[in-house]
């Protein structure tokens, strides 16, 4: 028993070993560009009034998985070198989610974000809510100052679709019949448009064609629901270790993901009563039942479908992009999403 399970425990630090080193090869010919991101966000937090700096500070200043940037830069590099101008983009974007995460947090009573107490936990809820108001505002101001007004106005939408994607998911909360017929819609929403919006802007801002747009569009749409997808697999299958945080997080506030909403869908009506009950008088002891169910109906397999789906239609977009590093990258980008995916049945 005791081999069993060392072997289990070599088995997931091998994988976050080649995991590490294959993210790695993706981001390495983006990391200056990263790196140029990453200080224009900790200027950014000067630019508040002095009382608010230190929360800009500590929103700006975490380490994160720079998804969204590093979009960018592949993105714009499908067409040259990347410049100031997707740099700050890439800044913008990044603000956005931030802000985002800064509400989130104040929604789901969260006390850790990204190995860091979060702003409602060091500052309290009134506190985070209006700070994150000024992100979204300064991240507003911040693409008022290009040239155009077309940056300007795919932010402004972009943002109101994620919160409206935010609205709707939380409307849907233990609505079982609501969320299945809308999980994808609110998923795309909330976190595909801002995948959308790195690629759509990286490309608008290196002179693309409408249909290097849409196709770059299309890609970002696709990477950004196999994503979400793949994380709520995460807080259902996965590890701590792979989550950053305790698993069954999202059943805890009734967020009702895939996998979850295909036992619903499959189960008998026994099974449904109970799966609903397990959620709706949610206690720690009841994620065990919850698996239970998500086993005996078979429902990470077909997840892992919808996400290989999603990645495969993220492919197909790029061929319509020219040859280049920057089509390299979010080829690999994608392959690394379904690498991940798959290591989650041995975890």
């Amino acid at each position: 028993m005791l081999a069993a399970a060392s072997k289990v425990v070599n088995s997931r630090s091998e994988h976050a070993s080649d995991s590490a080193r294959s993210w790695k090869k993706i981001v390495e010919p983006a990391e200056p560009f990263l790196h140029a991101v990453t200080q224009q966000l900790i200027r950014q937090a000067h630019e508040f009034d002095p009382q608010i700096v230190p929360y800009a500070e500590h929103a700006l200043n975490a380490s994160g998985k720079n998804l969204r940037p590093t979009l960018v830069a592949l993105a714009a590099g499908c067409f040259g070198k990347p410049d100031e101008s997707h740099v700050k983009a890439a800044v913008i974007i990044e603000m956005v989610h931030l802000a985002t995460l800064v509400h989130d947090d104040v929604l789901d009573e969260a006390a850790i974000r990204r190995s860091n107490p979060t702003v409602a936990a060091k500052w309290g809820n009134e506190i985070a809510v209006l700070f994150g108001d000024c992100l979204f505002a300064q991240a507003l101001k911040l693409a008022a100052s290009y040239p155009t007004t077309e940056v300007c106005r795919a932010v402004s939408l972009a943002t109101n679709t994620v919160v409206s994607g935010e609205i709707l998911q939380t409307q849907q909360r233990r609505n079982f019949t609501a969320a299945r017929r809308d999980y994808f819609r609110v998923i795309g929403m909330k976190t595909g448009e801002l995948f959308t919006l790195s690629c759509d802007l990286a490309a608008f801002l290196s002179g693309a064609t409408e249909a290097q747009r849409s196709a770059l569009r299309e890609y970002g749409a696709a990477v950004g629901t196999a994503y979400q997808v793949y994380d709520d697999c995460v807080d259902l299958f996965g590890s701590e270790a792979e989550a950053g945080k305790s698993l069954g997080t999202d059943l805890a506030k009734g967020k009702l993901t895939w996998p979850v909403l295909l036992a619903w869908e499959k189960a008998d009506a026994k099974d449904r009563a109970e799966l609903e009950g397990l959620i709706q008088n949610w206690q720690p002891e009841n994620f065990a039942g919850v698996n239970a169910l998500l086993a005996k109906y078979g429902t990470f397999e077909p997840s892992v479908e919808v996400i290989n789906r999603f990645l495969e239609q993220a492919q197909l977009a790029l061929r319509a992009l020219p040859e280049s590093a920057g089509r390299s990258g979010l080829s690999e980008l994608a392959d690394f999403l379904a690498q991940q995916t798959g290591a989650l049945a041995v975890q």
